[in-house]
């Protein structure tokens, strides 16, 4: 049987992408992968992390479009001043522009001059890694359960809510969703939904929901959720002063 595999907000943390893949023994030609959003942005190899997942979705992955990927399309492309300060300044956009080697200032006179879409366009990676997120889906629903990076609305059919919904939405979900279908969704880290500061791991909701957003990039876990069994794989980075032969 084909293994559904899900991963979620692993925000510019290749090495534990990588490592996570391995650990889970991920075959292409076996397992369906569902990357579930936040691919980019606060960690270290954003890019890294897309050429990764371009290949992935070469070899049949399907992808979700998370938040932050929003925030850069919308940045980029629109070329809008505050946009572009919103996702460079406020949600770390700056250290993906780092991982292209660009710094913020290096896109100062093309925002003065209203040219910065056209500007962007000339920088091949950059350039070809937006046209990959142009391509990633909203959500994905299966007869049994629905993949979703931020949450469903309660009480709206997916084809009826606003996308942008689909890739914010916290308390109402979390709270008020109580449909058949399990949601396996991203977003929102786990430690909040636990509200517990140092509890990371997958978070079972009683009302049907899983929250997979280990808060990899603020030293929690990157999991990977198999489905429909539950299964949990995890990967970690070592923590200050702990032997990295020490963990599992």
């Amino acid at each position: 049987m084909t293994r559904i595999l899900a991963i979620s907000d692993i925000h510019g943390e290749l090495e534990l992408l990588e490592e996570l893949l391995i650990k889970v023994q991920f075959d292409a030609t076996q397992d369906q992968l569902i990357l579930l959003g936040d691919y980019i942005d606060r960690g270290p190899a954003s890019c890294g992390v897309l050429n990764i997942v371009a290949e992935l979705q070469a070899t049949g992955a399907r992808v979700l479009l998370g938040n932050h990927e929003a925030l850069m399309l919308k940045a980029c492309r629109s070329g809008i001043p505050k946009a572009w300060n919103h996702w460079v300044s406020l949600c770390g956009g700056d250290a993906t522009l780092a991982s292209y080697g660009y710094k913020a200032e290096d896109f100062e006179e093309a925002l003065l001059t209203n040219t910065l879409p056209q500007y962007i366009q000339t920088l091949p990676k950059l350039e070809e890694h937006l046209q990959l997120i142009e391509t990633f889906e909203m959500y994905i629903e299966l007869e049994d359960a629905i993949f979703v990076h931020g949450g469903v609305v309660p009480n709206v059919a997916l084809a009826d809510s606003e996308p942008l919904q689909l890739l914010w939405i916290r308390e109402e979900f979390h709270t008020g969703y109580q449909g058949e279908k399990t949601v396996i969704f991203g977003h929102t880290p786990t430690y909040k939904l636990h509200q517990d500061p140092t509890n990371y791991n997958v978070y079972f909701g009683d009302n049907n929901i899983i929250g997979i957003d280990g808060g990899a990039v603020f030293g929690g876990q990157l999991h990977a959720l198999e489905w429909p069994n539950r299964h949990i794989t995890s990967v970690a980075k070592p923590k200050v002063n702990e032997p990295v032969d020490s963990l599992e």
